[in-house]
């Protein structure tokens, strides 16, 4: 079963998607450094259980999809899966997102709840509780500690330069017991080497931490829960990027009214539907079906 290749749009933003299966909607929303391509492996498995799988290139990781005014903020990223809902002809999806794909399906689900059947998050928890968590591990923020690089302006040329080899180094130290293939990190080089790439996907930490300006403002509070969508958080066992203590810490009931499960994968690291496709997949097809 070969993906269909489709174009989505909001406004003048043209974000590339990988399509597979007919039924409800399913928008998978990749994260940092990665690509749609990551959602190889759940594309057919949601397929052949009965959904309309839709893998989709996030905002600034293709030239198509970079804004003119460099706008990279939680609220954007929220009304683009809002807009590819509308474009695939849908009222409602489910979202599964992975690392930043999660912290914009959290957004997604508090901008427009009722648009939004059900959400899976994987890897990078409630964005507000993790902030809070973080603050009292030291732990977790020596494993965060990348994110004060990204605040340099030599970040953008540090993290293409050698082939991307700073951010194959952080493949490894998130999934350690991940033996990654050329074939996995490939597409994530090519499209990081893309003009503009590297400068939007660090743009999307740069701006994450405005909490003056109304729409960083905006953004925090959409970040900032509760939120009223079923939620489904994995987390995997060896995850050095997030570890999966903090995940669990920070996914609390109390701020998912509509209902949570918190599920660790076993002997997996950060890019847990890649190295444990058959537990992730089974996870997000119960869940999915459930709602």
């Amino acid at each position: 079963m070969t993906p269909e290749t489709l174009t989505l749009n909001n406004g003048p933003l043209r974000f590339t998607a990988s399509a597979m299966g007919t039924g409800p909607l399913v928008i998978l929303i990749h994260g940092f450094p990665d690509t749609r391509d990551t959602f190889n492996a759940q594309l057919p498995a949601l397929a052949e259980a009965g959904f309309r799988a839709v893998a989709v290139s996030l905002r600034g990781y293709e030239p198509s999809s970079q804004p003119a005014d460099g706008d990279y903020r939680v609220t954007s990223f929220a009304a683009d899966v809002i807009a590819w809902i509308d474009a695939l002809g849908e009222t409602t999806a489910h979202l599964v997102g992975h690392d930043w794909g999660a912290t914009i399906a959290f957004a997604a689900a508090a901008l427009a709840p009722d648009r939004i059947a059900s959400l899976a998050v994987l890897a990078v928890p409630h964005p507000a509780r993790f902030a809070e968590t973080y603050l009292t591990v030291p732990a977790q923020q020596a494993r965060s500690a990348y994110i004060l690089e990204f605040m340099s302006p030599d970040a953008d040329a540090m993290i293409v330069a050698d082939n991307c080899a700073y951010l194959e180094t952080l493949w490894r130290k998130w999934s350690p017991g991940w033996s990654f293939a050329e074939g996995d990190i490939g597409p994530m080089r090519r499209a990081m080497q893309q003009p503009g790439v590297a400068t939007a996907a660090l743009s999307y930490y740069r701006q994450a931490f405005d909490a003056v300006s109304d729409a960083g403002k905006a953004s925090q509070a959409l970040m900032a829960g509760p939120f009223a969508v079923p939620t489904l958080g994995l987390t995997g066992e060896e995850d050095g990027c997030i570890a999966a203590d903090v995940f669990e810490a920070s996914m609390r009931a109390a701020d998912f009214p509509g209902g949570l499960r918190v599920e660790q994968m076993t002997g997996a690291g950060h890019f847990l539907h890649r190295e444990a496709p058959d537990q992730v997949n089974d996870q997000l097809i119960r869940w999915i079906r459930r709602h």
